[in-house]
């Protein structure tokens, strides 16, 4: 069984715990819009505190990666291919640390972008994802709406789904399938981004 390796458990705490600290400003957020005046005066009290605990934590999740050599490496190459940014960075550290370890299906399967046949007989039915790591998927799907514009071999996949006359989100589902699928790629050969082998991947 393959074991997280030096670091990925205390970052996983801390990217844990940043989602967690999200959702609690996003939920005091909401409790404004029906809050009167001195209520609102204590909630928006307590965002301002989540807030700097939030700015902490990503100090702290950045000062983690920075020292274990094994994390920062992969970091750098991870962000080396054009749109993706330090939260997908640190969400696949954190959360998906089979990287680079297990072939192109598997790590499609475990974040749940890899598509399953529903055909019976000679009823060919629609091909669809599920299962997987929702809080990857999640982080991925924002990462795949900004390489569809800014990531040259994306962009390509993405536009020709489309013109082929693909719905968008079965595009961005496939564009989400081979970003994963690049990364894994470059994690597992140590080498940063390259569009010419990305588009083998």
């Amino acid at each position: 069984k393959l074991e997280p390796e030096e670091g990925v458990l205390q970052l996983k705490d801390l990217v844990t715990r940043r989602r967690q600290l999200q959702k609690m400003i996003q939920e005091e957020h909401n409790r404004l819009e029906t809050a009167d005046e001195d209520m609102a005066r204590r909630i928006n009290s307590h965002i301002r505190w989540l807030k700097e605990e939030l700015e902490a934590i990503d100090e702290e999740i950045d000062s983690t990666i920075e020292e274990h050599e094994n994390l920062r490496e992969k970091n750098d190459l991870l962000q080396s291919m054009p749109g993706v940014g330090r939260v997908l960075a640190f969400t696949l550290l954190a959360d998906l640390y089979e990287l680079g370890w297990v072939n192109a299906k598997q790590i499609a399967a475990l974040v749940g972008v890899a598509p399953f046949n529903s055909d019976s007989g000679r009823t060919k039915g629609k091909r669809f994802c599920w299962g997987g790591r929702a809080q990857v998927r999640k982080v991925l799907y924002m990462a795949a709406m900004s390489a569809t514009i800014h990531n040259p071999v994306i962009r390509e996949v993405y536009q020709r789904l489309l013109s082929n006359g693909k719905q968008k989100m079965v595009a961005l589902v496939a564009c989400m399938r081979k970003l994963l699928v690049i990364l894994n790629a470059m994690i597992r050969d140590g080498k940063e981004w390259d569009p010419k082998t990305s588009e083998n991947a």
